[in-house]
Order: C-alpha cells, then structure tokens, then sequence
C-alpha cells in the first residue's frame, strides 16, 4: 500500500522525511531536523512524520522521550543551559540553577508564564576553564556567580 504523500508539513521536511525513512538510524536524524524547524516537537507534526516515515506513534514518542535533547513542549524565547559538568559543578552550577529557577520562578526543564525563558542543565557545554558557565542562547557567560544572574538576565528581557 502506498503512502499518501498529501501533507501539511513544508515541503522542504517531507523530502527530507522521504530521503531518510529506510536508512539506519532514521528516526533520529528525522526528529532533530523537526525539531530545528519548530524548536519543539509538535503532536500534529509527530502524527504527520509517522505516517511519512511508516512508523508508529509508540515508535517516534519512545526515542523522543528517551533522549533529553528532544522537547514536545514549546520552549522559551531563550534557552537558559547551565552547564553541569564537573568542573562547573564544583565551582557552583548548582547555586547558578537554584538563583535562576528562584528569579524566573521557574524548574528545571520549564518555561516561563511569559514564555521568554526555558531552564536546563546540561552536561558539559565544552568551558572548563569558564566554570561555571551557563549558555543563553548561543551566548556564553563564563564565571557567573548567582550575584550576577539578574544582570545576565536583563540582556535577554522584553523592551531590554
């Protein structure tokens, strides 16, 4: 039976969805490159690139809940990471993610009621030497201290 190809999905993502769907690891690069089109995975898209792929619901929500760098949820305006990694946690990531959960009034893994911020922790984001250090967006802050949170803050605030 063949798959009908009639979809709301830009073009652009169905062609990718047709070239990648019986290659290994599929799935995956599939999802991300959604995911890079929406900042997010929405239900409507998930049902559509099921069909497109010939796979199942169960399928596409396992991977997309097994691995924390897919979001079916809208993020924020500007993604928040703070990095985790051994050197920035001991050096205070932690007090970084407690100030900033605490000012956004927000958890980990969040988004604003604003909707202008998401929090995350991330693993390493590869500046030891910057410890600790949280990513806004693609904009690094390395030896930030709680102190300094607000003043990270304002950079990123509507009318700022």
């Amino acid at each position: 039976m063949a798959v009908e190809t009639r979809t709301t999905l830009p073009d652009e993502l169905c062609e990718f969805i047709l070239e990648w769907k019986h290659r290994p690891g599929n799935l995956i690069m599939i999802l991300h490159r959604v995911q890079q089109h929406y900042k997010y995975l929405p239900e409507p898209v998930v049902d559509e690139v099921a069909r497109l792929a010939d796979l199942s619901l169960a399928q596409i929500y396992g991977v997309a809940t097994f691995y924390n760098f897919f979001n079916l949820t809208p993020p924020g305006k500007h993604r928040i990471a703070v990095c985790m990694g051994t050197a920035c946690y001991l050096k205070g990531a932690p007090a970084l993610t407690e100030e900033l959960s605490t000012t956004l009034k927000v958890g980990v893994n969040e988004v604003t009621e604003d909707k202008q911020f998401s929090l995350l922790e991330v693993r390493c984001v590869g500046c030891c030497g910057l410890a600790p250090a949280v990513l806004v967006d693609e904009d690094l802050y390395g030896k930030l201290t709680p102190e300094k949170v607000q003043e990270m803050l304002d950079n990123y605030q509507e009318g700022a």
